[in-house]
């Protein structure tokens, strides 16, 4: 698979992740693939697994669940609340692994655009160092590139 580029992991402090990642697609087009739900299923769970649901109400104050079923045969699910929706530019969302239900998290995606291209900016936000270098550590950088590839080339199709 053809892709423009890859996320690049940083840690901005000793509770955040902050993930970059630029598309060759425009920013209303990322964002659609984004946001709704079947599109995303093309692109989540990536090789990882099969995505079994996906449940959004975008709009501030709306629930949001992601569950798959990893190749290993267990269930992934992600669930939480938006805290700000601003299409086709930002999101903020709470976030919650379901498998570590105390460790709670929010997660705001920034979109910007430049001559058709976008940059995605994700900031997870932790409770706690220990949090987020669990979630550092859990593997979850090979998945995020494979999917981050997949959403580019949903984003790239819908054009």
């Amino acid at each position: 698979m053809a892709t423009s580029n890859s996320a690049k992991v940083t840690l901005p402090s000793d509770t955040e992740i902050l993930i970059t990642r630029d598309f060759d697609a425009p920013r209303h087009l990322v964002y659609r693939a984004y946001t709704e739900p079947e599109l995303l299923k093309r692109w989540w769970a990536a090789d990882r697994g099969k995505v079994d649901s996906i449940e959004m109400d975008v709009r501030v104050g709306g629930a949001w669940r992601y569950v798959m079923t990893a190749n290993g045969g267990f269930e992934v699910a992600f669930h939480g609340e938006f805290t700000e929706v601003v299409p086709d530019e930002r999101l903020s969302r709470t976030e919650i692994f379901e498998g570590a239900p105390d460790a709670p998290a929010v997660s705001t995606c920034t979109l910007t655009e430049q001559d058709g291209r976008t940059r995605m900016e994700i900031l997870v936000r932790h409770q706690n160092k220990q949090n987020r270098d669990i979630h550092l550590n859990s593997g979850m950088e090979d998945g995020m590139q494979e999917a981050l590839d997949y959403l580019e080339q949903v984003a790239i199709g819908l054009a």
